[in-house]
């Protein structure tokens, strides 16, 4: 693989799962169908990050907006969503995998927050991180970051003069983690759709017309190729990039 001397290590691949409806429609199989199979697709994408010695894969499961789906649809989501806590927590553990789950718990169910709690406690200390979003948006997390920073002002415990970026990042969901360097989105759609605003920033964004589910280790592998190949300035020249290489 050739490295572009204005490259970063990536540290982080966040990825827009988009497709799966389709794919299945494709098929004549119901959408479920399409998630179900977008599951097993997880797995191969975080072997082949993880080979790769990126740090941290984060997928869009769920959006806040998913809420607004056809009700039959988002209760197969949301067995899915609890099967797959329940069956993967083990072997995330023996690959040496923490889960996280990051987004707005309030409409899940009390089942369903116990099982997020327990598959996190359980596979807490990894060495790398799958972080799942769900009944999340970029939206919502910046602006939950600033009513709990609001509310720290209230309290006296910081003032409004101290809010700066490093605070704001702090706060925000994944905060202690690097920021996504490479932001992919499947299914040819080519808008990032409220997911990690604060977060992306710079990310290199990569698309593909592959539906999630065709989006097999080659492809994977394809991006990571692609990332290396750019250029990441960070507001600097090409030449500054090149001669501090």
């Amino acid at each position: 693989m050739t490295v572009n001397p204005g490259s970063s290590p990536l540290r982080h691949v966040a990825v827009i799962m988009d497709g799966n409806n389709r794919w299945a429609k494709q098929r004549g199989l119901p959408g479920v169908a399409g998630h179900k199979k977008g599951v097993e697709r997880v797995r191969d994408i975080l072997d082949t990050c993880k080979k790769a010695n990126i740090q941290v894969v984060t997928v869009f499961a769920f959006s806040s907006e998913n809420w607004q789906r056809p009700a039959m649809e988002v209760n197969a989501l949301m067995a899915l969503f609890s099967t797959y806590l329940s069956n993967e927590k083990k072997k995330l553990k023996e690959e040496n995998v923490s889960l996280r789950i990051i987004g707005d718990r309030s409409r899940f169910s009390a089942k369903l927050c116990k099982l997020i709690e327990d598959a996190e406690a359980f596979t807490a200390g990894g060495e790398s991180i799958l972080a799942i979003a769900a009944d999340y948006g970029g939206r919502w997390d910046v602006t939950n970051a600033a009513r709990k920073l609001a509310e720290a002002c209230v309290r006296g415990e910081i003032a409004p003069s101290d809010i700066n970026e490093a605070l704001m990042n702090q706060t925000v969901c994944l905060g202690d983690l690097p920021p996504v360097d490479l932001l992919i989105r499947t299914g040819g759609e080519k808008r990032i759709s409220n997911f990690l605003l604060w977060h992306a920033a710079y990310a290199e964004l990569y698309f593909s017309d592959l539906y999630w589910p065709d989006f097999d280790v080659e492809a994977m592998q394809a991006a990571i190729a692609d990332f290396y190949t750019r250029q990441r300035r960070f507001g600097l020249s090409g030449e500054q990039v090149s001669s501090d290489a």
